[in-house]
């Protein structure tokens, strides 16, 4: 759908520095934008952005916590 906007939002699990995790997010959600891309959707509305760790999804200091933290994910927006 042309009117459709992706936004691929990189996120990191707590742990590193705040700028090391946000370059990490960074470099996730770039990989994913390049993997769609490569797959035909239009690069003029695939957009990303790094949150490092500031939006976990689960809260909490365990293994299974970072796993769940360390993600890319989608937002849509219609125009």
């Amino acid at each position: 759908n042309p009117k459709v906007l992706l936004f691929v939002e990189g996120h990191c699990d707590e742990r590193g520095a705040a700028s090391f995790n946000m370059s990490l997010g960074t470099r996730r959600s770039n990989s994913v934008r390049t993997n769609l891309v490569n797959s035909g959707i239009n690069p003029d509305r695939v957009f990303t952005v790094s949150f490092g760790y500031e939006r976990p999804l689960v809260m909490g200091h365990t293994t299974d916590a970072w796993k769940e933290n360390r993600r890319a994910q989608f937002k849509l927006y219609w125009r």
